[in-house]
């Protein structure tokens, strides 16, 4: 059963807005089924992207599953009216659904690739503590290169996970689950950005009221303003330019 997709005014891209106990219940489908899906989500920074890159944007297209992550995605959203409650509740970065994984039916062996060697261990054993029981396992992410790339998809088809979480940073993570995920095992593939070393305690994250008065931005600029500087500062006017040239791309048609 195909999850609805809902057009986000304004923006010109697509997602499948869900609340926690929802998406709890799709990855329990998709485990179930044992088929292979994605899991996404959008924020101004990915519709960016999409808006600029055709391999990017097919991926978002095709994907199971897109979440409403950036405050300033999810208020347009919000726009339509189509939320079922508080509208906040559907803004789930990945670290508003990774401490849930204890809910979802039938997840038993999880795969963790991403970050440095510690951030990793640390995300793999929070991961044990959320999901007692389940096989968790750990491969860093840190130098990627085509050598460790090829390495991470053979370890995956040795652990044969349900569940996997790439932290590689966007567009890095997005770029592997465009080029290789046809020729891995099947599992459910989320992209998780920075969740892997918050997970880890080894990056701070915003206090949540920030997160819903959408001033998560502020928060990484302080801690981290020469990584977040043009995200914040540059990147809302490239986006801008890339939604004008496509209204006026159209109304030339």
């Amino acid at each position: 059963m195909a999850l609805d997709r809902q057009q986000i005014p304004v923006l010109d891209v697509h997602a499948t807005p869900l609340r926690v106990p929802e998406l709890v219940e799709e990855l329990g489908r998709f485990i179930e089924e044992g088929s292979t899906r994605t899991v996404l989500g959008h924020n101004l920074h990915s519709v960016t992207l999409a808006l600029s890159d055709d391999g990017f944007r097919r991926l978002y297209e095709d994907s199971d599953v897109v979440l409403l992550d950036g405050a300033p995605v999810l208020w347009l959203w919000g726009r339509t009216g189509n939320a079922s409650g508080s509208v906040m509740d559907y803004r789930l970065g990945s670290t508003d659904w990774l401490p849930a994984l204890g809910q979802v039916r039938g997840l038993e062996r999880i795969a963790v690739v991403g970050a440095g060697a510690e951030a990793n261990a640390g995300a793999v054993s929070r991961l044990q503590a959320i999901v007692p029981g389940a096989r968790v396992a750990g491969f860093p992410g840190e130098g990627w290169n085509p050598g460790l790339e090829d390495a991470a998809v053979a370890w995956l088809h040795r652990e044969q996970p349900q569940l996997v979480l790439i932290g590689l940073g966007m567009p890095l993570q997005e770029d592997v689950l465009q080029r290789r995920l046809a020729e891995l095992p099947s599992a459910v593939y989320c992209a998780v950005g920075g969740a892997i070393e918050q997970l880890a305690g080894i990056q701070k994250l915003a206090p949540r009221w920030l997160g819903r008065m959408g001033l998560e931005w502020a928060w990484r600029l302080l801690l981290h303003p020469r990584r977040v500087a043009y995200r914040v500062f540059g990147e809302p006017w490239v986006l801008l330019w890339l939604l004008a040239a496509r209204r006026f791309s159209r109304r030339g048609r």
